[in-house]
């Protein structure tokens, strides 16, 4: 469900609130941060990055799953019992206990799914202030350390909550999430009163489907000239005709029957006559597609974080005689590396690029997505050359036979490739965030904000099918698979070059995708486009807020 501004409903002759005369405690703001962050903080654990007001029966399934899992840990007669020692036989599951573990992961992912697209749309919305001269560089600032935060989470998880469920066990390591979860959602309602809330008033995807299906009734209208003024509008409305992109959808708001319009000037029957805002909406929507589907490529690759964990465990781990890096952590590089480089840009690299120049300045979110996109192919890149090394040292240390064998080779060179990948998903994912929810209008904010997690998602499962293509593909006539089981045997390196290519050449799709969406809305600079590689301040916004 979407969410739009709440307009004054009673007004004076003027269209002044008169409710809003009196002197009222603001809010939003800042103040509101670190409500919205703990909740981030607290439940990444779960893998939930935070919580929204509008949201409150999803929050509730939340912790109805993570309740249920940890209750499959502290009841005996939840889980099968342990395997015999001796035997090495395991009773299975019966359909009960798998009912009361799947239910909770069920739950868990119904109220994740419900919660991530609104939660940074929601705190986003506590900054958003269109008068401000400064306002994309707070929306800019917001989204870098609301991504910096969920990857500190997910550093958290991955090292304490983990080293709980490895040293005290099942039950406290899943009992400490769901308390953290339970007082994330009491934190983040006890600041209720605090936030900026917006009232949901309509159904975006209904609006959508009801664009397409007027224009298709009115397929056989002539175009009207550009001086026509015969297109349905709402009231206070910064569209005084729909813009020339995809103008087939404009016959959707073309009044042919005053009869359509009430007094009030709303449209009778939506499904015969839609608003410029319904249109725009929609384009807005279709002309980024192109844009978001350059993203894939980068999932695709940000997904392969088991193949470094194969390579480091066939490698020396050991960073002195007494400490040895687990195979799986390896992973840390990229969010630490993440984690600061988000801190440098904001904090340390753009104020004194803007001292330098004298002038506030920030890179443009399509070329940040650019630059992530170059990064995760060189990610790839160099990811290759270390495989096709370690592999040759393995052959010639006569480990070709042993996918288990350590070669002499430190695994510390994995961390300059676990590096370029969080740089790049630094410069690509806070991108793309960052220009769908600047790109779409008000009312679309938590499909902004939900489009970069639905890209993720079709590269981890486009990912699984490039894998089995390669793999299907390169053992015909009985040759080693590039990914077989046994590393040392296998090409691991083909393959990672194989993704450098691909992606290299969806840097270029890219490049063609942004040259022809054109400049960004409200990111137009002195020289009218957004693509100098920094971003002026905006110097005019199109329209004003009713």
């Amino acid at each position: 469900m979407e969410v739009r501004r709440n307009f004054p409903s009673h007004e004076d002759g003027n269209g002044v609130d008169q409710q809003e005369q009196a002197p009222r405690k603001a809010k939003g703001g800042l103040v509101t941060m670190p409500f919205i962050i703990e909740c981030l903080n607290l439940t990444e654990s779960e893998q939930v990055f935070s919580t929204f007001v509008h949201a409150h029966c999803l929050l509730y399934w939340l912790c109805q799953g993570m309740v249920q899992l940890w209750l499959t840990a502290m009841i005996s007669r939840a889980r099968p019992p342990p395997c015999d020692q001796f035997t090495q036989h395991c009773k299975l599951a019966s359909p009960a206990q798998y009912s009361l573990l799947l239910s909770s992961f069920g739950l868990m992912s119904i109220g994740a799914g419900g919660v991530r697209p609104c939660s940074l749309a929601f705190g986003a919305d506590q900054l958003d202030n269109k008068e401000n001269l400064n306002n994309d560089r707070v929306l800019e600032s917001f989204f870098g350390w609301y991504y910096a935060s969920a990857s500190l989470s997910v550093l958290i998880a991955l090292t304490g909550v983990v080293y709980i469920q490895d040293h005290m066990g099942w039950k406290v390591g899943f009992g400490v999430p769901a308390i953290l979860m339970f007082f994330s959602t009491l934190l983040f309602f006890i600041a209720s009163s605090l936030y900026i809330k917006q009232n949901a008033s309509k159904s975006l995807f209904a609006g959508f489907l009801q664009v397409v299906v007027v224009a298709y009734k009115n397929r056989r209208l002539a175009f009207p000239p550009h001086d026509f003024n015969g297109y349905h509008r709402e009231k206070c409305s910064e569209y005084t005709s729909p813009t020339d992109k995809l103008r087939f959808l404009n016959k959707a708001c073309i009044i042919r029957n005053p009869q359509d319009v009430s007094p009030t000037g709303v449209s009778v029957n939506r499904w015969n006559l839609c608003t410029i805002e319904q249109v725009e909406e929609l384009k807005a929507l279709i002309k980024v597609i192109p844009l978001w589907s350059t993203g894939i490529m980068v999932a695709i690759n940000i997904s392969q974080s088991s193949f470094p964990a194969l390579q480091a465990s066939s490698m020396n781990r050991h960073i002195s005689s007494g400490f040895e890096i687990p195979a799986g952590s390896f992973g840390m590089f990229t969010i630490i590396t993440l984690t600061i480089w988000i801190v440098l840009y904001d904090r340390v690299i753009i104020p004194l690029a803007s001292k330098i120049a004298g002038k506030k300045i920030h890179l443009g979110v399509r070329l940040r997505m650019g630059i992530g996109i170059f990064l995760s192919g060189l990610a790839m890149m160099v990811s290759g050359i270390v495989e096709h090394v370690r592999r040759k040292k393995a052959i010639e240390q006569g480990l070709a036979g042993s996918p288990h064998g350590v070669v002499n080779m430190s695994a510390l060179w994995l961390v300059p490739q676990n590096c370029l990948t969080g740089l790049a998903e630094a410069f690509n994912a806070i991108g793309q965030t960052e220009f769908y929810y600047s790109e779409f209008p008000k009312s679309m904010s938590s499909i902004a904000s939900s489009l970069f997690g639905v890209g993720m998602a079709v590269g981890n499962l486009l990912a699984s099918v490039v894998l089995s293509t390669v793999d299907s593909g390169t053992k015909n006539g009985g040759k080693e698979s590039w990914v077989s089981s046994n590393i040392n045997k296998g090409h691991y390196d083909f393959y990672y070059w194989l993704l450098a290519a691909m992606t290299f050449i969806n840097l270029i799709y890219f490049l063609c995708c942004s040259w022809i969406y054109g400049p960004c809305v409200e990111r137009v600079g002195k020289s009218g486009v957004e693509g100098n590689g920094f971003e002026m301040e905006k110097l005019s916004v199109p329209g004003t807020p009713c």
